[in-house]
């Protein structure tokens, strides 16, 4: 049976998970799914600059193999559908890959490509840093203070996509057990949804978090939370939190309310806990407060495109979907279809997710190159259309001369 992807490369390695670690050759092959609309434009010029990194800190020792994958428009004109299982096979086993913005398909089976993706590769940590980067514009006076990384949960919450239509036999069922059991009455126009939150799931993402802030000597990690209403699924996210940095950690951690009874945090992270609309209002009036956030699934979704506007927009926002020994990278932004193919896009969010992916591989060398060179472009007001306009003295760039001026600023 013919498989539904496009050529494989002729020549790379697989990169290999054993021992709770990558092993990665020299010459891995990466997947990439150039996504949708603006992807067409993207994805090309992310390829390049990271190829530029990679050859410049190493030399020429040192290459990615792309292997591009189908989905989204492409795989459903290719082969009738949006998200064929070999592409989700091929992405397992080569365990490091890359993507475009997706469109969601309206009418289809499919909720979302990039919560499928996430799902069926049990990519349960989806992370997104949001530091601010000299030159792009932001809403804040002082945007140099933002500087966080949000940890997600990636596989629970409503994201599952268990839900029922109003006026279905199911939510008539559902409707009626809970008037049983809970002595609620849901009116019978309700449209009914499932909110399920896990301890394993919850411990997961937690330990994740917490692994992050150690290897990088963060101060803290605040876990967000709407327990004070939904007690049993984000209040019990809250508490399975805390109970696993007090068994696993305890020497390592420090509570706030430990702080508030005079113990000194001593080089420990100190764990925080806040309820999410008062943490959206901290982000914005005292984001320096806060450096690792671990949030269900729900609630980190609408915090990491807050964090990102914070930044400077989602066009400048990175994010990487993290399972055990496989890493899925991505633009975060959507397809803009109204730009596609005339070199407008901005491809700051791909590129810097490229540096993510970099760094999971294990080649910090080329990652450093990439994101200095991009601060320096950016430095310059040298931009996309999209900043351009918001920054005086900004010069105009296409996408594919953006990504020409950040190889430019690698060798200078």
């Amino acid at each position: 049976m013919e498989k539904k992807w496009l050529s494989p490369p002729p020549t790379g390695s697989l990169v290999r998970h054993g021992d709770g670690a990558l092993s990665v050759p020299d010459d891995p092959i990466i997947p990439y799914i150039e996504g949708d609309g603006v992807g067409v434009d993207v994805s090309p010029a992310m390829m390049r600059v990271l190829d530029a990194g990679v050859s410049l800190a190493y030399g020429g020792a040192r290459s990615l193999r792309w292997w591009q994958l189908a989905a989204g428009e492409l795989a459903h004109g290719k082969f009738g559908e949006w998200l064929p299982a070999d592409t989700v096979e091929a992405i397992r086993t080569h365990r490091v890959a890359i993507k475009g913005p997706m469109t969601t398909p309206v009418g289809e089976g499919i909720r979302s490509l990039n919560v499928t993706l996430r799902q069926e590769l049990d990519l349960f940590a989806c992370v997104r840093p949001a530091a601010w980067v000299e030159g792009v514009p932001s809403p804040l006076k002082d945007p140099s203070r933002v500087s966080v990384v949000i940890f997600r949960e990636n596989t629970e919450d409503t994201y599952m996509g268990v839900e029922f239509p109003a006026g279905s036999d199911e939510a008539r069922r559902l409707a009626a057990l809970v008037a049983e059991v809970h002595g609620a009455s849901l009116s019978a126009d309700s449209g009914i949804g499932v909110k399920p939150i896990s301890k394993r799931a919850t411990e997961r993402i937690a330990g994740a978090a917490m692994d992050y802030a150690l290897a990088r000597g963060l101060p803290s990690v605040t876990i967000v939370h709407k327990g004070n209403i939904m007690k049993f699924t984000e209040g019990a996210f809250r508490r399975w939190a805390y109970d696993l940095y007090l068994r696993e950690y305890r020497e390592k951690v420090v509570t706030e309310e430990e702080l508030g009874r005079g113990e000194s945090a001593r080089g420990r992270v100190v764990v925080k806990d806040r309820i999410a609309d008062a943490m959206f209002h901290d982000l914005t009036v005292r984001p320096e407060e806060y450096d690792v956030l671990v949030t269900p699934n729900l609630t980190g979704d609408y915090l990491s495109d807050a964090a990102a506007g914070l930044r400077g927009g989602l066009g400048v926002a990175p994010g990487a979907n993290l399972g055990d020994g496989i890493g899925l990278f991505e633009a975060v932004h959507g397809t803009a279809p109204a730009l596609a193919g005339q070199d407008k896009a901005n491809p700051s969010s791909l590129i810097l997710s490229g540096c993510m992916m970099l760094e999971y591989l294990g080649w910090d060398e080329a990652a450093v190159l990439v994101r200095n060179a991009f601060a320096t472009t950016v430095g310059k007001g040298d931009v996309t259309v999209d900043l351009a306009a918001q920054i005086e003295g900004g010069v105009e760039l296409s996408c594919s001369a953006f990504a020409k001026a950040v190889i430019d600023n690698m060798a200078s």
